[in-house]
């Protein structure tokens, strides 16, 4: 199919070739954006972006990058400002890893702190000085539901960047209000991704005992957020509840109830 330009309405999206970036992609596909992809595996994304171009006739860029290298996010915003103006930045790509943090791979919590943390802020730095100059644009941080909680013995780690995303992304979001660029958080709970195998989190209860949502629910809640300007979406109300129960005091409970759930 012959692509058209949506002429400068333009999505980027990192961590594009699986799980929800992949159905974020398809999403804002459908939506008429001209996209950027960015992950590290080149056969994925070439696969994705061949059905998005067939499927919904728009531009298609793929960029591989691995965000978990020092000055990644930097070398990745040069080669997109190429493209011209970035309506949307969905920074997606993200990492995680369980199991007691004194067994942990030092490299691996390096990684994850430089994915999660780093290359976040560093690219929604460098997009929203334009966006606002412009007067519009959206932001959307995918969080997690454990960014909502006290702490996550067994996950110490991965919860700690997730809550400083939902921190970061909350206090970016009032600073925002009124200028015409809005930052959404998505914040989804446990969902059906190659992460769960990856981070080894398809052992532990956590998903074992409770309800598991498939990424394209998760991307859709997402989507349908920023268009309406929300700041933070929980998808799912067993996960809604979950979220407001880790922001309750006495936290020592909800942080109890998490060492439990993230045990094998």
């Amino acid at each position: 199919m012959e692509t058209k330009s949506s002429n400068g309405k333009r999505a980027v999206i990192t961590g594009a070739s699986s799980g929800i970036g992949l159905e974020l992609c398809r999403l804002f596909a459908a939506g008429g954006y001209d996209l950027i992809i960015t992950a590290r595996r080149a056969e994925q994304l070439n696969r994705l972006a061949e059905d998005l171009r067939s499927k919904h006739g728009v531009p298609v860029k793929i960029i591989l990058k691995d965000l978990g290298q020092p000055n990644a996010a930097e070398e990745l915003w040069a080669e997109i400002r190429k493209e011209g103006e970035v309506e949307v930045l969905v920074n997606n790509a993200g990492i995680g890893a369980a199991g007691p943090f004194a067994e942990a791979d030092p490299v691996t919590i390096a990684t994850m702190l430089q994915v999660n943390v780093v290359a976040l802020t560093a690219l929604t730095r460098l997009a929203v000085p334009d966006m606002l100059a412009r007067g519009h644009g959206h932001i959307v941080n995918v969080a997690s539901l454990a960014g909502l909680q006290p702490g996550g013995p067994g996950m110490a780690v991965y919860y700690a960047t997730k809550s400083y995303v939902v921190s970061f992304s909350r206090a970016l979001a009032r600073e925002l209000r009124g200028s015409g660029v809005s930052l959404t958080t998505l914040c989804p709970g446990s969902t059906h991704t190659e992460f769960e195998e990856k981070a080894g989190a398809d052992k532990l209860r956590l998903f074992r005992w409770l309800p598991v949502m498939d990424a394209s629910a998760v991307a859709r809640a997402g989507y349908l957020g920023m268009k309406q300007g929300r700041t933070v979406v929980i998808p799912g109300l067993i996960n809604k509840l979950l979220g407001l129960g880790g922001e309750l005091p006495p936290r020592r409970i909800a942080l109890e109830i998490n060492r439990v759930l993230l045990a094998g």
